[in-house]
């Protein structure tokens, strides 16, 4: 049966079905390209609206989609909420970069996020939710490591401080005390805005991070190497073409 809320404000495609029922959600709309142009065969892009590029094409032989989410919790909420609401989507994985708060990641490490924490009123908001932390989803994570491992690809887990801004000019923040007080080993901002709206739909969703720079050691990364290189994250969360 068709939708006759397609297209959406942000969405151009007016086939729900051109949409899989799993999509890739990096924050790049140029990584989402990226990935359908590697990894991808049979490719449709089903959105361009803002340069917001979206694809579905088949992995292994079988649909999955692939689209930008923008930078922050108010771009991705739009996204996400349209994805799921509107287009049938049940399962979303934000693939993102992300800075290190802990030794304990290192640049390059790929990072599944358990959990987020954030100072945002976003899920408030939005949702009339209080909590100051939000879940993703265990059954995509339990999947996802088991990828992982089958793939020989080294898989890290920890939570997320997703934060409502890049440039802190308060004196009275600190990162340290973020890492210690609330347990956040990575900084991000859009996994909490995903795992509130997939609480509040009922729908799955988690994150994967490739770590792009150290607050620790001071490594950083390239926008290139962002964009083109962390092929790690993309190949575990491809694999959730198979998943039931």
């Amino acid at each position: 049966m068709s939708n006759t809320n397609i297209p959406t404000p942000h969405i151009a495609c007016n086939d729900e079905a051109l949409i899989a029922k799993t999509v890739l959600l990096p924050g790049d709309p140029l990584r989402a390209k990226f990935i359908a142009d590697t990894f991808l065969t049979d490719v449709v892009c089903f959105n361009t609206v803002r340069n917001m590029f979206g694809y579905t094409g088949k992995y292994n032989g079988k649909l999955i989609s692939v689209m930008g989410s923008g930078m922050g919790m108010a771009s991705l909420g739009i996204y996400v909420y349209e994805l799921f609401s509107f287009y049938g989507v049940e399962n979303i994985v934000r693939i993102g970069s992300a800075g290190a708060y802990s030794k304990d990641f290192n640049v390059y490490d790929t990072v599944l996020v358990k959990d987020a924490w954030s100072e945002t009123t976003f899920a408030k908001t939005a949702f009339g939710f209080t909590d100051d932390v939000m879940s993703s989803n265990d059954k995509l994570n339990a999947y996802l490591k088991e990828q992982a491992k089958s793939l020989g690809i080294p898989l890290k887990e920890g939570r997320a401080h997703s934060s409502d801004v890049f440039y802190h000019l308060d004196p009275n923040f600190s990162w340290e005390q973020v890492r210690d007080e609330k347990g956040c080993g990575a900084v991000e901002m859009e996994s909490f805005a995903l795992f509130a709206t997939a609480k509040a739909l009922n729908k799955k969703a988690t994150c994967l991070l490739t770590i792009s720079d150290s607050f620790v050691t001071h490594e950083v990364t390239s926008s290139e190497e962002r964009q083109n290189s962390f092929t790690n994250m993309m190949k575990i969360a491809l694999s959730l073409v198979d998943f039931e």
